[in-house]
């Protein structure tokens, strides 16, 4: 007997945040079929690139199979919507209302295939007077109040933070692909399809818990910031936040005297005096190292890291032995990239080990799908 055939996701993303979602589709067992532009994803040419091969595009795209379409002839738009028509799953970050011109929109899809699951993705969401601005991360990263507030945590600071870290585009493509799921299962129930709307201005807003409640009701004290202490060849980050924790850190500090001043007396008094409380603490940290630091205080059970670089985490025996990482492989070679950051008991929730050479499906998938 064979199983159920696989969930079958017809991605039409790019970049980042579409093929983030599209690529955990993979790493739990759908068929995703990449659909790219005759000169492919851009994204296959960004660095790192070892021998032409873009390991960026090959994080993001492991797992799935490229069809290469043209969708400004009427051939590509109709091949592309023969795909669609058998899919469970279309996914697009196209500029809203780009796929609806192309005659592959939810209301074209859904007539054709009223089980699909239709997911948008995009900077502002689908409507309203915001919604086709152009909308890279950055754009969402400083329209949406992320940058200034972050700003807040340096008062020096005269001007935002750059940004290189696309988290807008990472947290939309992880809502993404958990609004996919919800709709795949209420199809179980309802034998409809779903027409969702990512956005990810929506997604950056979402992680802001304390920021968006705060702007609502102004606090007489700020927020207190967690800093880094100096040792002596780097930092280490202490949370001596609970009272437990606390206490523990003063029996290792040697029970120094001004562990019992009143400021330090509380949860809450400690927040509001949390920089003088990390300046004692690096009294002690500055005349060791960051390894000594880290081991000491979570041996007496403070809370305590030292800053790593990621090549330092990927080399880790610990990031090894839980598997954060898997071996992927295309024309250049071998390279390692995370696994999805949640395991499953019954079923395989991990990165796919080959990247789709440039159109490799186009024979066997178009030709079932031909007039």
């Amino acid at each position: 007997m064979t199983g159920p055939a696989p969930i079958r996701v017809v991605d039409f993303t790019q970049v980042m945040a579409g093929p983030f979602c599209t690529r955990l589709m993979a790493d739990v067992g759908a068929e995703v079929l990449k659909i790219e532009p005759p000169e492919g994803d851009a994204m296959r040419g960004r660095p790192p690139l070892r021998d032409g091969q873009s390991t960026y595009f090959g994080t993001l795209n492991a797992g799935k199979r490229s069809i290469l379409l043209d969708l400004k002839t009427e051939e590509g738009r109709r091949d592309a919507f023969h795909l669609a028509s058998t899919a469970d799953v279309v996914v697009e970050n196209f500029r809203p209302g780009v796929m609806a011109r192309l005659g592959l929109g939810w209301e074209q899809l859904s007539k054709a295939n009223p089980g699909l699951i239709y997911c948008s993705i995009s900077g502002f969401g689908q409507e309203g007077s915001t919604s086709m601005r152009p909308a890279y991360a950055p754009i969402i990263h400083a329209a949406s109040g992320l940058d200034l507030a972050l700003m807040e945590f340096l008062p020096d600071a005269e001007r935002p933070a750059p940004t290189a870290m696309f988290h807008a585009d990472v947290l939309a493509g992880v809502y993404a692909w958990g609004a996919i799921q919800t709709g795949l299962l209420a199809r179980t129930q309802t034998g409809l399809g779903q027409n969702i709307d990512v956005a990810l201005m929506d997604s950056l807003l979402s992680m802001m818990v304390y920021e968006c409640q705060e702007a609502q009701f102004p606090q007489s004290r700020k927020r207190h910031v967690y800093t880094p202490v100096k040792t002596l060849d780097g930092f280490v980050m202490v949370v001596p936040l609970s009272d437990k924790n606390f206490t523990a850190m003063l029996t290792l500090l040697g029970n120094p005297p001004w562990g019992h001043h009143p400021q330090y007396a509380s949860v809450a008094v400690r927040e509001a005096n949390w920089v003088e409380l990390m300046a004692h603490v690096e009294e002690w940290t500055a005349e060791r190292t960051a390894q000594d630091c880290e081991e000491i205080f979570n041996a007496g059970g403070v809370p305590c890291s030292r800053y790593r670089t990621v090549s330092e985490v990927i080399d880790d025996p610990i990031s090894k032995a839980r598997g954060i990482f898997s071996p992927v492989e295309d024309a250049a070679g071998i390279f390692y990239a995370p696994n999805p950051p949640f395991r499953m008991s019954n079923m395989q929730a991990e990165v796919r080990p080959t990247i789709p050479a440039l159109g490799e499906a186009n024979a066997e998938m178009l030709k079932e799908h031909k007039l």
